[in-house]
């Protein structure tokens, strides 16, 4: 369900050449990851024997106790569900293979032989696969079965293919050419001696791949027992996904380990729709096997995934949240120093209210008018207080301007505004919606006609997920020059502004900032309450960014359905994290259907938003990065939101 496939890297314990022994560990690991719904589990290469028999491989006693012992493998797979993949020596046509065998159910679904051979070692008792003709076949257990590297396995939810060891690092590694052939996960069996280093670069080798192959990369190594000799193996287990390392087992365990995860297929192939697709195995005359494997294989859907799904999805695992923030402040400031340079603006003009974001444009500006060499005070700050600014808002934004050494400039809209309220006959005392979006569209023709003035351009402050949410008056907040927060969502805004906040040398700056990204979210269009204080809580009205944030990414970057997304969120949200809280399913589910609802009825305004610099993986720009119609319609959606409950 929802595309994924449980699969598990299992590094046995082995004694060298007693294949018996090793059988023994293999079936005990299978019925374990059977009994876990693993669909798929991958052994390390020649894990029938041992990777270091050297010589011993020329032994006919030893290759026909591995048949033998294969039977049993064989035979014991027919009460089982999960596919297993073993490595072993093969012989055929009076050469020795290193071969991956996928069995399931039973039989012996293909036979994967290794082609890059290292040639101080494997050479010496191997044949290369790489030559054999394009539909080989091999006796092996009183078959005939598929045998070559030009194999992929299908099921109905998903393909996969093997490639056995050092493949991996050859110029063209055979996972390239299963993966631009229809594989959407690779399994390798590998037998990677310990040297100082290996271990980093194998790992970032491996997710790298998956990453450029849009795969998920499951890798097995040999491990303790294999140790022989000049070599130490330290039995290396890796789930990697597009990028992403999902699980990895531990180095130079002294016990055997089942490292299981489930991948995400459905979220491969939403990737691979946006990749341009390589013509690579057309060009090398690849002609593929398809192998068809029982359904049977896909394991039971578990309600809880052993993989974490994370409730920050826009911060990704394992960076350097500081370096993070700061690059993106670069991306955004560089972007907006090219325009200025190009339009050879002499002034930038940007409304600042003491919110979250036109705290970030500020500080953007700054650094671009650093970078340029330009002085400060061409920045035009523009305070314009209404009906419903706040004395925190507005001290918080004089404050900052003062600091920063801008040109700070204050309109009072409480004039202009009640006076359109005459000319249009609106009471003044309704809150509406054009209560509202009269003081934004006004705030703009401020910020347009002073921008005219300095002869300098109007910095747009609107962030990602006002623009998915449909959060701007059109025509009002929603237009500018130049967007420098399009790409950027609200909760990485908060993130990125506490960042420039603790790093900041000026101690006023620091408290300024840090009381920002503490203030409660608002458009401040309605009067503050009887104590002074913020009345309209935008997450009271539209929901939490931080689940909002979640869905957009998800919907965006992985094209996921809302029934799935909701799936995903009561993981994510069970429990509180470091940039989030935690929210039950019914709060969820609620503001999952007011996104899909606010998601399509507005992409009208994002079709005309203005230019801005892509610094997130997610772009609501109509010039390429979000091309949707504004008419579409949203019944699909709205139906898998509002279904997901039951879909459980």
């Amino acid at each position: 369900m929802y595309g994924f496939v449980k699969v598990a890297s299992a590094v046995p314990q082995v004694r060298v050449a007693d294949v018996k022994y090793n059988v023994e560990q293999i079936v005990s690991m299978m019925m374990e990851a059977d009994n876990n719904g693993v669909s798929i589990v991958v052994f390390p290469e020649l894990s029938m024997t041992g990777s270091t028999c050297a010589d011993l491989f020329r032994q006919q006693l030893l290759l026909r106790e591995v048949e033998a012992q294969l039977n049993s493998i064989r035979q014991m797979s027919l009460t089982l569900s999960v596919t297993t993949i073993v490595g072993a020596p093969v012989m055929h046509n009076g050469a020795l293979y290193n071969c991956a065998i996928v069995i399931q159910e039973g039989r012996i679904a293909g036979v994967v032989p290794k082609t890059s051979l290292p040639l101080d070692s494997q050479s010496r008792w191997f044949a290369s696969g790489a030559a054999l003709p394009a539909n080989a076949e091999c006796k092996l257990c009183g078959n005939t079965v598929p045998f070559g590297t030009n194999l992929l396995f299908t099921t109905s939810d998903f393909t996969f293919a093997v490639e056995v060891g050092s493949d991996l690092f050859s110029p063209l590694p055979t996972s390239v050419l299963h993966t631009v052939s229809g594989a959407e996960i690779i399994f390798n069996l590998s037998a990677e001696a310990e040297v100082l280093g290996s271990y980093e670069n194998l790992k970032q080798r491996i997710i790298h791949h998956s990453q450029q192959c849009s795969c998920a990369y499951i890798y097995a190594s040999a491990g303790y027992g294999e140790s022989t000799q000049d070599a130490v193996l330290p039995g290396y287990a890796f789930v990697a996904e597009a990028g992403e390392l999902l699980s990895e087992g531990k180095r130079f365990a002294m016990s055997q380990q089942l490292v299981m995860c489930e991948v995400d297929v459905e979220l491969l192939r939403h990737k691979r729709l946006k990749m341009p697709v390589p013509v690579m195995s057309s060009l090398l005359q690849v002609a593929y096997r398809s192998i068809p494997v029982d359904e049977c294989c896909v394991a039971e859907f578990s309600p809880v995934l052993s993989r974490t799904v994370s409730a920050s999805p826009f911060v990704p695992t394992g960076v350097d949240v500081n370096q993070w923030c700061e690059d993106a402040v670069n991306i955004q400031s560089e972007g907006l120093a090219k325009r200025i340079a190009h339009t050879h603006a002499s002034t930038v003009v940007l409304g600042i209210s003491g919110g979250l974001d036109s705290t970030l444009a500020l500080l953007v500006c700054v650094r671009a008018f650093d970078k340029l060499g330009l002085d400060r005070r061409n920045i035009w700050g523009i305070t314009m207080p209404g009906f419903g600014t706040s004395g925190r808002t507005h001290s918080n934004a004089l404050s900052l301007m003062k600091q920063l050494g801008i040109s700070v400039r204050e309109v009072s809209i409480a004039m202009a505004v009640t006076q359109h309220f005459l000319d249009i006959q609106h009471d003044h005392n309704s809150h509406d919606v054009v209560y509202e979006n009269s003081q934004a569209r006004e705030r703009t023709q401020i910020l347009m006609d002073i921008a005219n003035q300095q002869s300098g351009m109007v910095v747009g402050t609107g962030d990602l997920s006002e623009l998915a949410l449909g959060w701007a008056t059109y025509n009002g907040d929603h237009m500018s020059m130049y967007g420098v927060n399009a790409s950027i969502p609200k909760t990485m805004m908060r993130l990125i502004v506490k960042h420039l906040a603790v790093t900041s040398d000026n101690a006023e700056i620091k408290r300024v900032l840090l009381d920002i990204v503490d203030t409660p979210i608002s458009p401040e269009l309605i009067p503050t309450d009887s104590q002074g204080e913020i009345a309209q809580k935008t997450e009271d009205l539209v929901g939490p960014y931080e689940l909002h944030d979640f869905f957009i990414y998800h919907t965006l970057c992985n094209g996921f359905s809302p029934s799935k997304i909701f799936y995903l969120a009561k993981q994510a949200f069970a429990q509180p994290s470091q940039y989030s809280e935690a929210y039950d399913e019914a709060t969820i589910h609620k503001w999952l259907t007011v996104f899909c609802r606010r998601f399509f009825n507005q992409q009208f305004k994002r079709s005309c938003m203005p230019d801005g610099p892509m610094v997130t993986p997610c772009s609501l720009s109509p010039r390429g990065a979000w091309a949707m119609p504004s008419d579409a319609c949203s019944e699909l959606w709205r139906d898998s939101a509002l279904q997901a409950v039951d879909s459980l």
